[in-house]
């Protein structure tokens, strides 16, 4: 028995590992860089893993206390990877004076050719100051890959 054990973890040892892949978006317009990478597995609803996101808005109507976010796992509010979708919604909130401040980042692309995914993303900056606050949008094209 301890022989077919042994043999199994060593044919297994020697397939290949298709289990997880990676997923980036680039972007690099006018009015915003950003820069998102992350660790995807392929099946049971394609969950991500080491997520890591990078912005800087270059818009000059956003104060410059919102001009930069980093993104985390915890700020991928939803995902989507299913053949030739690829979409991502990130969120992340800061507390100010007892409001918030927030940066709402919605990316929704689709494949044009095997791993390449052009779309575009709509961006909305909140700054909370002052009595209604300011709210700004952004948008625009966006390409991001995929294995």
């Amino acid at each position: 028995m301890r022989l077919l054990v042994v043999l199994a973890g060593l044919i297994a040892g020697t397939l290949p590992a298709a289990a997880s892949g990676g997923i980036w978006c680039i972007l690099e317009d006018q009015s915003v860089r950003l820069s998102i990478e992350s660790g995807v597995t392929h099946g049971m609803g394609s969950p991500f893993f080491n997520f890591r996101g990078k912005l800087e808005v270059l818009d000059a109507s956003v104060p410059q206390k919102l001009r930069t976010a980093e993104f985390e796992q915890q700020h991928l509010a939803q995902h989507w990877v299913d053949g030739r979708v690829l979409k991502l919604h990130l969120y992340r909130e800061w507390e100010v004076d007892n409001s918030f401040d927030y940066v709402d980042l919605v990316i929704e692309t689709q494949a044009s050719e095997e791993g390449v995914y052009d779309g575009s993303y709509t961006m909305t900056v909140f700054d909370s100051a002052g009595a209604e606050g300011k709210r700004t949008a952004l948008g625009g094209k966006i390409s991001c890959g995929a294995e």
